[in-house]
């Protein structure tokens, strides 16, 4: 099956199922919103409670849903129960100098997600489990206590921690550099807390791939303030360990000019954990979100990092133009190219991407 065909074959079947729109930072920071007024998980991500189904189906999309199809929010069992989704099929094809093209394509994500409420708006267990690709693998499981308006929250188990903008790319210098997105789960306990315009989070786990037995910790931390131009944060996050010490801390903001909305990140990381001693690492994301008609979204992003700022010729640059299309909430078509750059002596690093994207929810 040629690139065409399976293209117009996974776009009819994913405009068959009943999704939703993914949110992105971006549209918390367009539209002045807390991440905790779409997302079940008081730092956002993930399942949507019913704010963001009815945000989903009346803001985002291009079209109104078709008759029929507006009914489904999420919640079963006089919602006590709240179901949902995600699947993300791409077709990438990528160009490194002296070297053939390479093109993959099929899924990259596909996710259950699960919110039972054990006492309504008070005690829940939250539940995201990874279906694909390879084996059934579990992201998220932890058991949350809340005030009946989450203010206050403690959440117990397996979770993502904390640290900056939760990015749908998590291959983002930033993410990638701090360690933390939605693909590196940790196990441990979280307080938090959302007071007018400021929300908080504490972490202290095992730290990302160990067990409870494996001696040291990491502590992880975030405060946001949130007003009507944007929004400004700090992150923390410190690992003890024996094979090294590591020190993180995050500066992120976001604001609107007209129908852009920027994200930007700095991150900057101390890693006694390397064979020469302390290495000193910087990555910085400057992103504009493009508004160019309702369910019309031009992204334009500008990374850098530098794995060692003892070195003077070692940074990397990233440069991405994504379009992404909502024609209905329940569908999202993703359209984009990424150069990579800055080290002259590396082809790999200097290679160039171009990827299709179909994304829905449900």
């Amino acid at each position: 099956m040629n690139a065409y065909r399976w293209l117009r074959c996974l776009t009819l079947f994913l405009f068959a199922m009943p999704a939703l729109v993914s949110a992105e930072p971006y549209l918390a920071v367009r539209y002045g919103m807390q991440c905790s007024a779409c997302h079940v998980n008081p730092s956002g991500g993930g399942l949507r409670n019913a704010v963001g189904h009815a945000f989903a189906k009346g803001s985002v999309a291009a079209q109104a849903l078709p008759p029929g199809w507006s009914d489904w929010s999420g919640s079963v069992l006089d919602q006590r129960l709240r179901l949902g989704g995600d699947l993300r099929s791409a077709a990438t094809r990528t160009e490194v100098s002296g070297q053939p093209s390479q093109s993959t394509r099929g899924t990259e994500q596909a996710r259950l997600y699960a919110d039972v409420q054990l006492i309504k708006d008070r005690l829940g267990v939250y539940l995201d489990q990874q279906l694909s690709p390879g084996k059934s693998v579990r992201q998220e499981a932890y058991v949350r206590l809340s005030t009946s308006d989450m203010a206050w929250y403690a959440k117990a188990g397996q979770f993502y921690l904390p640290f900056g903008w939760r990015l749908q790319d998590s291959l983002t210098f930033v993410r990638q550099l701090s360690g933390v997105s939605m693909t590196v789960p940790d196990k441990g306990l979280e307080v938090g807390m959302e007071r007018g315009a400021w929300t908080a989070q504490m972490a202290y786990t095992n730290g990302p791939g160990k067990r409870r037995s494996d001696a040291g910790h990491q502590l992880t931390g975030q405060l946001s303030w949130l007003q009507p131009w944007g929004r400004a944060g700090l992150s923390m996050a410190q690992v003890r360990a024996p094979g090294g010490n590591r020190d993180a801390w995050g500066l992120f903001a976001g604001t609107t000019t007209g129908p852009v909305a920027w994200l930007t990140e700095i991150d900057l990381v101390a890693d006694s954990g390397f064979p020469e001693g302390k290495r000193r690492q910087f990555a910085g994301l400057l992103e504009a979100n493009w508004l160019m008609a309702q369910g019309h979204n031009l992204k334009l992003g500008s990374e850098f990092l530098d794995p060692d700022r003892r070195i003077g010729n070692d940074h990397r640059v990233r440069y991405s133009l994504v379009y992404e299309y909502t024609p209905i909430a329940f569908a999202q078509l993703r359209l984009g190219y990424r150069k990579f750059g800055g080290i002259p002596q590396n082809a790999v690093d200097n290679r160039r991407q171009a990827f299709a994207e179909l994304h829905a929810f449900f």
